[in-house]
């Protein structure tokens, strides 16, 4: 990673922009940030890293407001940072949360955090991200780094490196945890705890369980509960300190033993169920004999009561005999007065109807004597009664201007309504017309935005084509390069094909020359002159050769060499055709594996996805866009639709106002004294119904009047011939039906008494019984009573063994399953607390006392302490080295905290330091190259991400100058492999040493920064 620009507006004490070329700063390898205390030197490293992550180093992290205290108030914070990661060029721009003015009105609105980060390709400037998560992953995924990794390894902050030379191990654990990952570690030690916690929960839940059961099982028999003995110690370990301790039971073996026990328990108690049973069959035979003899003693007192009974009832019913000839003659009296009795309800009934007519007729008479006079005869009150109908019909006519005043008085009121719906409609339409323009112009503002991020599309799709162009080449490239091999392979074997063929062809060919030198050698003749070469002498003639070799074989053999010459030559033209395409493919994509192009693909794709999400982005922001305009110009509409209906609604008021008025007036006039036109009707038509009903109360009290006349000399006749003096004798002879059926009963019952007691008389068992002796029954009725007692006594107890037996049957299949389900936990909790021992280092297993995560981090430190003493030893001139020990530090009282124990070698006494023991300047140098140590393994921890532009804040103040000499010069030697290193400092002596300097000056107005090189 190398710095090239960084630009800061309004931001931590900067109120303006201010621009740092680092590039500038970084030919010179070593630069100082120099300044006044408080001026803004550690800014300009949090700018860097609020650039990268969105936050600041350290606690400064946690104060909120990053916008400077100098800028204008509508400035807005920015950050902007060039910046090379694994080659490729970034620019990215962030902008803190901040509060900003109200565009309209007084007070503040949050503007929310924003960034947009952006890639150098193709001559220009493509975006990749305007979310704050994608954004920041990105950035991490290049690094390879967390903020915090970052901040440790890119920017060495002294002080907290003294702090972590002198701290003890659980502070050293925790920034160890927050640079390399060693949560997983942790999260099992925790794991391990929460396991063996909960295992042991499950163990001593499922022992309480059993002895719960065990414990029933002494209550229901009534034996000692049993009880696990304290001292033998359980899978459940012992209540802690503090906790409420329960007292101690009585001692029990185990568990195990707890089903035998009840075992024992439910072979006594079944012995006890057999003798109550036995003892209970023996005591109910003698229940059956008592009660069969107190039974039969029963039997006889009952006849002897019966006899006794019958007499007493007997002398009884001759005594009534007076009263039972009186009710039978009142039976016939009360059936003759029934055939009197209808005409005698019929002469009643017309007398109530007479009385009823004339009460009625003298009612109706005094309803209208107000109208017509007390005495008014039925004429005068049929004539009132037509004169009254008649005004009725005249005032009908004016329910027609009572309707429309009905009408018109509703209209206004639904005006009113109306208007006072309207009223608040049109104030919120004003409002909406004065609001809306404001948000017109925030949507306007937010959619140029996404237009804009949206505007590196073309670009992101031209590096994604180019990006699949060059892979497609370099698979293309690869497929060549192993079809090249093979054809090289072909053509060596065709080669040499070839070289066999012609090797045999021209072998064949010797051979046949040599054959027909034989044949000509079998004609020489000693003195002969030769045909061919005409010498008579004949030195070495040619032998024939082994067999005879013909023209067609060496044809064939001269065929066999051209094919086999033909495939050589297309095997070297294919060669030689891959060759080229081959170097066509290079030439273009070089030797970059196919990998690294599909991870430039895969980058190319995700930042055209990036584009295109923000092309969506714009097009669904224009059309939020067009839906506020056209919101704004729908509410302008509605608010002039609204204006002219509330016009329309007062005229129309104003005119239903005035017909309201008329038509009051004129109904006035109809309705006289009464309140309304209706209420006028009402009474007419009331007092003409009071009058028509007097008429007919008259006329019906003159007719019942005769027929009331009429019933009277009928009922006279009927009681004359029943034989009563009059009406009134009949009538008082009269029963109900109810009264004559109380009667009938009476003569009935004594009629059921005297066959019942003539029955009881008759009885054999009655007539035997009344000359025997009286049963002596109390003494009887003891001895079954005696011996009920006995049978339930023992029927309870055999009750109770049966119950006891079954229920301790229930409660044994219950117990050897809840001993069973005991045994596995115990053991699984046994295993936890063993292995959560060893991996807290609180076990007497664990040797070195270390937790795991402990360990883990003790490694790293031994890698952090091997590479800082590498610098360490160079900074104190080979006097001090820095020690990793797994002894806990000065005051660690905790288990499990050793293993991340430092001390410092001295070298000239040969003793073994605490670093709280060294000095102002010892401290430094020290810390320094530990923090320098850390950076190399986090570094190589994080993948090896290069950090080419490093920062070391403060500290030089301490050093002499020997030893400042040695530092610098150790920071001189970081600058190997082209990076440059920053020192924060504002010590005077580093200004004459670094001539590159980034001066950062405070004022009032805010602090300002120039390079100096």
């Amino acid at each position: 990673m190398r710095l090239h620009r960084l630009e800061v507006t309004a931001f931590g004490p900067f109120a303006g922009t201010e621009e740092i070329d680092f590039d500038a700063l970084s030919d010179a390898g070593l630069f100082l940030i120099q300044g006044q205390t408080g001026a803004g030197k550690t800014s300009v490293l949090d700018a860097v890293c609020f650039a990268l992550y969105g936050q600041v180093p350290g606690a400064r992290n946690a104060a909120k407001g990053l916008r400077s205290d100098h800028a204008a108030a509508g400035s807005a914070p920015r950050v902007v940072l060039e910046v090379t990661i694994r080659g490729r060029r970034l620019r990215v721009s962030r902008s803190p949360a901040w509060d900003r003015p109200k565009l309209r009105g007084s007070g503040t609105t949050q503007e929310k955090a924003k960034v947009l980060l952006e890639e150098f390709e193709h001559g220009g400037w493509a975006g990749l991200s305007t979310r704050l998560d994608e954004a920041g992953d990105q950035i991490g995924q290049l690094l390879g780094m967390t903020a915090a990794q970052f901040c440790q390894v890119a920017m060495l902050p002294q002080g907290e490196f003294a702090s972590f030379l002198r701290a003890g191990a659980e502070e050293r654990r925790k920034v160890l945890e927050r640079l390399f990952a060693a949560e997983v570690y942790t999260q099992v030690e925790k794991w391990l705890a929460d396991r063996r916690a909960a295992t042991g929960r499950d163990a001593a839940a499922l022992r309480a369980a059993a002895e719960s059961i065990a414990d029933r099982v002494a209550e229901t028999t009534g034996a000692p509960p049993p009880r696990t003995a304290v001292s033998v110690p359980g899978p459940v370990p012992r209540p802690r300190r503090g906790e409420p301790v329960e007292p101690d039971p009585e001692p029990f073996d185990d568990v195990e033993a707890l089903p035998a026990w009840a075992a024992e328990l439910a072979g006594q108690h079944q012995a006890v169920r057999d003798s109550a049973e036995e003892l209970l069959g023996r005591v109910a035979g003698e229940v059956d004999a008592a009660r069969a003899a107190y039974d039969e003693g029963r039997a006889l007192a009952e006849a002897n009561r019966r006899h006794a009974d019958a007499l007493r009832r007997r002398e009884i019913l001759q005594e009534s005999a007076a009263e039972r000839s009186r009710l039978t003659a009142r039976l016939d009296a009360a059936a003759r007065a029934d055939r009197v009795l209808p005409v005698i309800r019929n002469l009643t009934d017309r007398t109530h109807h007479a009385k009823s007519a004339h009460d009625r007729a003298g009612v109706a008479r005094s309803r209208v004597g107000a109208l017509v006079g007390p005495s008014a005869a039925e004429d005068v009150l049929a004539k009132a009664e037509r004169a009254r109908r008649d005004d009725i019909a005249a005032l009908d006519g004016k329910r027609a201007a009572a309707a429309r005043l009905t009408e018109v008085t509703a209209e206004h009121h639904r005006l009113a309504e109306e208007l006072e719906r309207l009223e608040p409609e049109e104030a919120r339409a004003a409002a909406a017309v004065d609001e809306l323009p404001a948000m017109v112009e925030e949507q306007r503002s937010a959619y140029e935005a996404a237009r804009l991020a949206a505007a590196a599309r073309p670009g992101a799709k031209a590096a994604v084509d180019d990006a699949r162009r060059r892979f497609g080449l370099a698979q293309r490239r690869d497929q060549v390069l192993a079809k090249l091999g093979r054809a090289e392979d072909e053509q060596r074997a065709a080669v040499d094909a070839a070289q066999a063929a012609r090797d045999r062809f021209q072998g064949l060919r010797q051979a046949r020359l040599d054959g027909m030198a034989a044949t000509l050698a079998d004609d020489l003749r000693p003195g002969e002159p030769c045909a061919v070469c005409g010498s008579t002498e004949h030195p070495r003639p040619a032998a024939a050769p082994g067999g005879e070799i013909g023209e067609e074989d060496e044809a064939a053999a001269e065929k066999d060499y051209e094919q086999a010459q033909a495939r050589r030559e297309d095997a070297s033209a294919a060669v030689e055709s891959l060759r080229a395409e081959r170097d066509a493919t290079l030439e273009d994509v070089g030797e970059t594996g196919a990998g690294e192009l599909a991870a430039e693909l895969a980058d190319a794709e995700r930042a055209l996805a990036a584009a295109g999400a923000a092309a969506a982005e714009a097009e669904r922001l224009e059309a939020a866009l067009h839906r506020a305009e056209r919101e704004l110009e729908q509410a302008r509409e509605r608010r002039g639709e609204l204006v002219q209906a509330l016009t329309a609604n007062r005229v129309r008021a104003g005119e239903l106002a005035d017909e309201q008025d008329r038509l009051r007036a004129e109904l006035a006039a109809a309705r006289g004294d009464d309140p309304s036109l209706e209420a006028r009707m009402r009474r007419l038509r009331g007092e003409a119904d009071a009058l028509a009903e007097a008429v007919r109360a008259l006329q019906d009290a003159d007719r019942a009047a005769g027929e009331l006349s009429a019933a009277r000399a009928e009922a006279r006749a009927a009681s004359a011939n029943e034989g009563f003096r009059d009406p009134d004798d009949a009538a008082a002879a009269a029963l109900d039906d109810e009264d004559q059926a109380v009667l009938r009963d009476q003569v009935r019952r004594f009629d059921d008494e005297e066959a019942a007691i003539r029955s009881a008389l008759d009885d054999p068992a009655v007539k035997a019984a009344a000359g025997a002796p009286a049963p002596g029954l109390p003494g009887l009725e003891a001895a079954v009573e005696l011996a009920e007692s006995a049978r339930e006594a023992v029927g309870t107890a055999a009750a109770q063994a049966r119950r006891r037996c079954d229920r301790l049957a229930e409660l044994r299949a219950e117990l050897a399953a809840a001993v069973r389900a005991w045994r596995p936990a115990a053991e699984r909790h046994r295993v936890a607390e063993r292995l959560a021992g060893l991996a807290s280092g609180k076990s007497a297993a664990n040797r070195l006392g270390m937790s795991l995560s402990a360990y883990v981090l003790a490694a790293r430190l031994e890698q952090v302490v091997a590479a800082a003493n590498e610098r360490l030893d160079r900074m104190s001139a080979g006097r001090y080295a820095l020690k990793h020990t797994t002894d806990k530090s000065a005051g660690d009282r905790t288990r499990g905290a050793g293993g991340l124990g430092l001390l410092v070698i001295d070298g000239w006494t040969g003793r073994h330091r605490d670093p709280v023991t060294l000095s102002g300047g010892e401290s430094f140098i020290t810390s320094l190259a530990l923090a320098l140590g850390l950076a190399d393994v986090v570094t190589a921890e994080a993948g090896g991400t290069e950090i080419n532009t490093l920062f070391v804040d403060e500290g030089f103040g301490t050093l002499d100058e020997e030893t400042l000499d040695e530092v610098m010069d150790v920071l001189d030697g970081l600058r190997d492999g082209g990076r440059a290193v920053g020192v924060v400092s504002h010590v005077a002596e580093l200004r004459t040493r670094i001539p590159a300097q980034l001066r950062v000056t405070k004022a009032r107005a805010g602090s300002t920064a120039a390079v100096v090189v």
